[in-house]
């Protein structure tokens, strides 16, 4: 059986390193990534956006250790041209949450992870938020094959 692919949106990883109120369910799905029972991507943006704000909780070395760790852990999507192109061309309201949308939906990813549900509504590719994704699948990890 192949893994459910999962794109994790910044909000899930500062939640991870910061230790904010959704940390539990975040660090539920890094521990079913680091256990191959799911797969797990991101963006060069959201990292970028990652090393930002956690830079202020701490400082600069120790945003990027945490980076380090995480991209030994879960794969990053590449943003091109078409992805571009397809966020620009997009009914979505905010280029960003575009650009992070065609770039899991071209990842042919199966959920997106995010606690700002609404930010990805005009998209076709499910959207749940840690916890959801740990109630429904944290028990049956797997993809059921079709």
């Amino acid at each position: 059986m192949a893994n459910f692919r999962i794109f994790i949106d910044s909000d899930i990883i500062i939640d991870l390193l910061a230790k904010r109120d959704h940390f539990a369910a975040a660090a539920g799905l890094l521990s079913l990534i680091e256990k191959q029972r799911i797969d797990g991507y991101t963006t060069p943006v959201v990292l970028a956006n990652v090393e930002y704000i956690i830079r202020k909780y701490s400082n600069k070395t120790k945003a990027k250790r945490a980076l380090r760790a995480l991209v030994r852990t879960i794969s990053i999507l590449p943003m091109d041209h078409a992805t571009v192109q397809a966020a620009l061309e997009s009914t979505f309201p905010d280029f960003e949450d575009a650009l992070q949308y065609y770039a899991a939906e071209n990842g042919k990813v199966d959920f997106i992870i995010t606690r700002n549900k609404k930010d990805y509504s005009k998209g076709m590719v499910t959207v749940m938020t840690a916890e959801e994704f740990i109630d429904l699948h944290g028990a049956t990890e797997e993809k059921p094959e079709v």
